[in-house]
């Protein structure tokens, strides 16, 4: 019998979190903060706004009250997303498949205090200019 070795996990990705108003957050995060904002996948037919924090980003996600158990998330960038699902299967979590991103495949799980855990791999670089789309 094969054992399986856990996903190697190479650092955070991203971070997300809740907002309840788009001009007011971006006022904060753009105009405030001089964040930079990137567009957002064409993929998503949600609201969210992307913004670049050097190796990784802030996405902040339109929700009409913040609430204990939400989309909010953090991500963990593994080198074989395959690997991790089937490891991940193999522990008893449960995985969760959604909305793809262009050029990369991810997952997500939960911890014991369901916390969301995204696991993803890039399989090519994130381009706003071809992948994106930067509207609410």
């Amino acid at each position: 019998m094969s054992t399986l070795n856990p996903p190697t996990f190479t650092h955070l990705d991203h971070v997300s979190v809740i907002i309840t108003d788009v001009a007011r957050s971006r006022a904060f995060y753009s105009d405030l903060l001089g964040l930079k904002e990137i567009a957002r996948p064409r993929t998503f037919d949600f609201v969210v706004v992307w913004f670049e924090l050097g190796q990784q980003q802030l996405h902040l996600l339109l929700k009409p009250q913040a609430d204990t158990h939400s989309a909010r998330h953090f991500a963990l960038r593994v080198t074989d997303v395959e690997q991790a699902r089937t490891y991940c299967k193999s522990k008893g979590l449960q995985v969760e498949e959604t909305t793809p991103i262009p050029g990369a495949d991810r997952f997500f799980i939960y911890d014991p205090d369901g916390n969301r855990i995204e696991i993803i791999q890039w399989h090519r670089p994130y381009d706003p200019d071809r992948d994106g789309y930067k509207g609410a």
